[in-house]
C-alpha cells in the first residue's frame, strides 16, 4: 500500500510542476504525471543509486548541491523513458525546466506527503 501511496504523492506533484514550470508539458493527457511519477519510481529505484554512487566526490566537493543536478537529470530521464515506453508522460524542453521541475517536485511532494500523512 505504500508503494501506491507514493505513486499518487508523486503523480500529484508532478501534476503541480506541469502547472507551474514552463518548459514542461504532459503528454498524454492525464495519464502524463501518472505514467512519469511510476517512470520516477523506477528511474529512481535503479539508475539513482549507481549515479549517485560515481558522483559521490563531486557531490562533497560542491556540498551537496550536485544532487540537485542528479535529480534534475532523473527527471529528464524518467521523462522521455516515460514518453518512449508508455506513451504518455512529460515532455521536458531545458535542462533549466528539468533543474526546477525536480525542485518543484521535491517540495510538492514533501507538502502533499504530510498533508495526506505519509
Amino acid at each position: 500500500m505504500s508503494f501506491l501511496i507514493t505513486w499518487l504523492v508523486t503523480s500529484i506533484a508532478t501534476a503541480i510542476a506541469i502547472a507551474v514550470v514552463p518548459g514542461i508539458t504532459a503528454v498524454g493527457g492525464t495519464m502524463g504525471p501518472i505514467m512519469c511519477a511510476l517512470a520516477l519510481a523506477l528511474v529512481n529505484a535503479i539508475v539513482k543509486p549507481v549515479i549517485e554512487f560515481l558522483s559521490l566526490p563531486l557531490t562533497v566537493v560542491t556540498l551537496g548541491l550536485f544532487y540537485l543536478v542528479i535529480n534534475a537529470l532523473m527527471l529528464q530521464l524518467a521523462g522521455n523513458f516515460s514518453v518512449n515506453v508508455f506513451g504518455s508522460g512529460i515532455a521536458i524542453d531545458s535542462f533549466g525546466s528539468a533543474f526546477l521541475g525536480a525542485i518543484v517536485i521535491s517540495i510538492a511532494s514533501m507538502v502533499v506527503g504530510s498533508v495526506i500523512g505519509q
